[in-house]
């Protein structure tokens, strides 16, 4: 939450200077996120018991998600001019 929350804020124009502290920030929670998602376990598994769970699942959909979020949020600033033209012409 703080990763997409960071990058949407970075976009605001009264914190544009201080715009590449909210993408560090956001590089940092999301990295830390997929760490601890796709790191191994280190206990030791029997044959077919290590199987990704539910929760794993829906963890590592939900960090995709995000990912997804903030770089489009990183990047509507330099492709808002060619998308926000024909949105706004509907």
């Amino acid at each position: 939450m703080l990763g997409i929350s960071g990058a949407w804020i970075g976009d605001l124009t009264a914190l544009e200077p201080y715009q590449p502290i909210f993408f560090a920030a956001t590089a940092a929670f999301l990295g830390t996120g997929y760490y601890l998602a796709y790191r191994r376990p280190k206990t030791a598994c029997a044959e077919g018991s290590c199987a990704l769970g539910l929760p794993c699942r829906i963890t590592r959909i939900s960090l995709w998600t995000a990912s997804a979020l903030v770089l489009l949020a990183v990047l509507f600033k330099y492709l808002g001019g060619y998308i926000a033209p024909p949105l706004l012409s509907l």
